[in-house]
């Protein structure tokens, strides 16, 4: 372009375009932009000027004002007799000089760390919580304390009270960390943030104990998901009453649930094994006799199994909450048709 307009003062732009085989259209177009953009734009009439600018923004960021809204400044100021612009006007000064952000001032919540707890035994971690119970009349309630190992399923203790209270609370823990013959430093016990769980009582006593305490995050309800999943078992069973007529009917009820969930009911996040056989350590010898069966059936007839030797579900290595996320490949990207969930469902 330079060229052409260097050629032009001497021969005129036409014939400039015509020998340099420039389209002239072209050549027009470009000069016009670059005119247009070397012209300093005309600075609007209705503008603030730079000391408006500067006022509006050291009042906003004046000790006064520092942590108010535009709304709120721009209607003290107007109770005050002052006008220094429009809402809108303190915006676009704080967009322009990069102070657009949340100004009022806020409670300012702690960020919790998601709690990851992994048991590779019973007697690692347990997951205890306490559930109501409704009793004979409206607004009364029994409270089921209940104590859970998340590897092996195994309610290790329970309670049926008439109140809340983290001094009850205590003494469950003691008396079944007793019962279970818990080493210093080797349980951890979560449980969410209701008032008993986090008391200073339960919390000295936990040290006294050499247990290791964690609690879940306030109001995420899955990262106690054993307790809750139990608690759910326990609500849904046919036999489960809509109210209970004393607290010795709830004791009893209780008492039979229980000595059927820990010894009867085949818990599918144990391999469809009793909470009782993990916890004591009977559950290799179950799956071996289950393997036997299997391979007598095979053995019979090969051609149901389509030549392939079937075998009973292994119990998991581990027990989790809240488990680390595994980094992505590009394999976990392809969709799968299984469905390879292993949360527990009851």
């Amino acid at each position: 372009m330079d060229a052409v307009i260097q050629l032009g003062r001497e021969i005129g732009i036409e014939a400039a375009c015509a020998a340099l085989e420039v389209n002239r259209a072209r050549f027009y177009r470009v000069r016009a932009r670059q005119n247009h953009l070397a012209a300093p734009s005309p600075r609007p009439p209705l503008a603030l000027s730079p000391e408006e600018e500067q006022l509006i923004l050291d009042t906003l960021n004046s000790a006064r004002f520092m942590d108010q809204s535009p709304y709120q400044v721009y209607a003290t100021l107007l109770d005050e007799g002052q006008y220094l612009g429009s809402i809108r006007t303190f915006y676009r000064v704080l967009e322009r000089h990069d102070e657009l952000r949340e100004r009022r001032d806020q409670l300012r919540h702690p960020t919790y760390t998601k709690p990851e707890l992994l048991a590779t035994g019973p007697n690692q971690v347990w997951s205890w919580d306490i559930t109501k119970l409704k009793g004979p009349s409206t607004w009364t309630y029994f409270y089921l304390y209940v104590i859970l190992d998340i590897f092996s399923r195994y309610v290790v203790g329970w309670m049926v009270a008439y109140r809340e209270s983290s001094e009850l609370a205590q003494r469950l823990i003691a008396e079944t960390c007793d019962r279970q013959a818990i080493p210093p430093d080797r349980l951890t016990v979560h449980a969410d943030r209701g008032s008993s769980m986090t008391s200073k009582g339960v919390e000295q006593l936990l040290m006294d104990l050499g247990v290791t305490k964690t609690h879940s995050r306030p109001h995420v309800s899955n990262d106690n998901p054993d307790s809750e999943s139990q608690f759910k078992t326990l609500k849904y069973r046919p036999e489960f009453p809509d109210r209970f007529g004393s607290i010795e009917d709830s004791r009893t009820h209780c008492r039979v649930f229980f000595d059927w969930y820990n010894h009867e009911h085949y818990h599918s996040g144990i391999a469809l094994l009793t909470p009782a056989s993990v916890h004591t350590g009977q559950a290799p010898g179950i799956l071996a006799q289950r393997n036997l069966v299997l391979e007598a059936a095979f053995t019979q007839h090969p051609e149901r199994f389509k030549g392939r030797m079937p075998v009973a579900q292994p119990l998991p290595k581990a027990a989790w909450i809240n488990p680390p996320k595994k980094p992505q490949t590009q394999s976990d990207n392809i969709p799968s048709s299984k469905n390879q969930d292993s949360h527990d469902l009851h």
